[in-house]
């Protein structure tokens, strides 16, 4: 499951870009430096805001925020990969149009607040190999990344309430329990929802924090719980990312969000997560053809997850890649969010012997797809699909073979 080869910048310490940025902003090294992985959605369309199940995983591609304190009641970040710097008190957290990337920065730090975390100023840098937008979680591993950074430069315990101050002597802060990561998750979804432009409810932190090494995250967003499920055997992820999006992506998205939930309205329901398949064919007659198409692919999607759980814990991988194609395959015909390019990776990894099953992932309409291949074949899978999709395309398509790795570590620097 190592990165290909051609990928070198991925062989590369992303920790180390982050801590060359910091030094290099900031004329100092850094005390702290936190590495938040990638998240990639296995099954669970949309899941979400139908308070639906979902199965992901946390991938070797890390966003890493490098920090250390400051005296004055000021926050100063840079990133490695724009070129503003944004300085406030913390006093202010208003959004700066000049610098958007900070938003959400400020929204974790006034959530903290809010929740009665006391903490005082400091310099940070961000560095990140997880490309923006693309449905790899780069917003909820900022998010992360953010809370867990002040969690270490200002030590404290969340609580079901509020806070609480740890007094350190010389001793390092403990890493948060599985319960303390559960709440800091919960506490990115809030913040990601403060923020413009951040629909949803921003799973990718319950997975960049939560995942466990070797497993996959199913996470209920009806109960609030997440539970580990063994992901290991003799394939790899292999994740096919087309490098497009549609242009109004997020338009498209907050239109399956409309039809889902005027749908459950419908069905005098308050989200698709009750609804049975039964149920939803007898009253077929009182929605929209498109209002039943969606609530069709979600209803099924759960139904999809709760099976392909049972696959994992039985160590079937193949029939787990088996739902991902029904998936795909839902997606396409009646949650509509699939694009060309998608549908020619998932048809073209099918013909593939090595290939258990492939679908697209996160919010659809271009991007990626995640596929489970046969390891020993994975190397030679990417290089085929490259370059058939370089020449029917006519450009190039990005593969990595996956690790699955476990959530956020925080490091002295």
């Amino acid at each position: 499951m190592k990165a290909t080869g051609h990928r070198r910048a991925l062989l590369r310490d992303p920790a180390e870009g982050a801590r060359t940025a910091f030094k290099h902003a900031f004329g100092h090294a850094p005390t702290h430096c936190v590495r938040v992985p990638a998240r990639v959605e296995l099954l669970g369309s949309h899941a979400e805001w139908n308070d639906g199940l979902a199965l992901t995983a946390a991938v070797d591609r890390y966003l890493c925020l490098a920090s250390a304190p400051r005296l004055d009641g000021r926050v100063e970040l840079v990133s490695s990969a724009y070129p503003q710097r944004e300085m406030f008190w913390l006093s202010e957290f208003a959004e700066n149009p000049h610098v958007p990337w900070t938003a959400l920065v400020k929204a974790m730090l006034a959530r903290l607040r809010a929740r009665g975390v006391h903490f005082g100023g400091f310099n940070a840098a961000v560095h990140s190999e997880i490309p923006p937008g693309s449905g790899f979680g780069s917003s909820g591993a900022l998010l992360a990344a953010t809370a867990l950074t002040v969690r270490q430069l200002y030590p404290h315990k969340l609580t079901e309430t509020g806070a609480i101050v740890r007094r350190l002597g010389r001793e390092k802060m403990p890493a948060p329990t599985k319960l303390e990561r559960l709440r800091l998750a919960r506490l990115c979804q809030q913040a990601a929802t403060g923020v413009a432009a951040e629909a949803g409810g921003h799973w990718d932190a319950v997975t960049s924090l939560c995942a466990e090494e070797f497993s996959a995250v199913l996470a209920d967003a009806q109960q609030g719980t997440v539970e580990s499920v063994p992901l290991h055997g003799e394939a790899a992820l292999v994740v096919c990312d087309t490098g497009r999006l549609h242009p109004i992506v997020e338009a498209r998205s907050a239109a399956l969000r409309f039809h889902c939930a005027a749908a459950a309205k419908v069905l005098g329901v308050t989200t698709l997560r009750v609804v049975e398949p039964a149920q939803l064919k007898s009253a077929r007659h009182r929605l929209t053809a498109r209002q039943h198409a969606c609530a069709y692919h979600v209803v099924g999607e759960n139904q999809r997850v709760v099976a392909a759980e049972r696959a994992l814990r039985k160590g079937d991988l193949a029939q787990f890649g088996q739902y991902l194609f029904q998936s795909h395959a839902s997606a396409r015909e009646f949650f509509q969010n699939s694009a060309p390019e998608l549908d020619w990776l998932v048809e073209r990894a099918g013909e593939h012997p090595a290939c258990l099953g492939a679908r697209l992932s996160g919010q659809g309409f271009g991007g990626f797809t995640v596929n489970l291949v046969l390891w020993q074949e994975a190397a030679e899978f990417c290089q085929r699909l490259e370059t058939e999709f370089r020449r029917t395309q006519g450009r190039e398509l990005r593969t990595w073979r996956c690790r699955v790795v476990a959530g956020a570590t925080v490091r002295s620097a």
